[in-house]
């Protein structure tokens, strides 16, 4: 993956910009305690077959408890970035969560349904792959349902490896390898 650009660079401290490969540009910066009421708004316009992907489960309505859990103020572990589009729009959302120990963390990437195929998801979970591995995390996962071709060759154009999900041959674990050269853009 290669480096941040320098309008990247900011998302650590505050709000910064990135622009998709078709030409959308946003504004992205970390959510807050502020943000339930636009990601409450935000998940109405994300289609029910990717609130089923997102979620894992057939879900119709993301309530406040998830909501609040996409917002807690734990930068050490649990982190949430609001994507806009220049109308002020709220048009993605990415959350990366880490394990204890600072290695691994999980991620998973929401697109409002009017703006999918314009490379949100795609320049969010670059994005979120450059914060990770900022931060020393070695490895980034996300957990796919086998269907959601769509986010898996996303992945996989990110340089991310498929495998089974132990346990489950309904999921994929995607993961990329963020110590190697192959994420490093190098």
């Amino acid at each position: 993956m290669p480096s941040p650009s320098p309008e990247q660079s900011n998302l650590q401290t505050g709000e910064t910009s990135l622009t998709t490969g078709t030409g959308l540009r946003l504004r992205v910066r970390p959510a807050g305690g502020a943000d339930e009421g636009a990601l409450e708004s935000f998940f109405e316009h994300v289609t029910l077959e990717d609130l089923r992907f997102r979620f894992l489960s057939a879900v119709q309505h993301v309530g406040h408890d998830q909501i609040a859990a996409m917002l807690r103020s734990d930068r050490e572990r649990t982190r949430t970035f609001l994507a806009f589009e220049e109308s002020g729009a709220l048009v993605g959302v990415a959350t990366l969560a880490t394990d204890a120990q600072g290695e691994t963390a999980e991620v998973a990437v929401s697109v409002h349904r009017d703006f999918k195929a314009h490379g949100i998801g795609w320049s969010l979970l670059r994005l979120v792959a450059q914060i990770a591995r900022a931060n020393g995390i070695l490895h980034l996962q996300s957990i796919e349902s086998r269907d959601n071709h769509a986010a898996i060759e996303v992945e996989r154009d990110l340089g991310f490896t498929a495998r089974a999900y132990p346990g489950d041959p309904t999921l994929i674990l995607v993961e990329a390898d963020l110590a190697g050269d192959a994420a490093s853009g190098t």
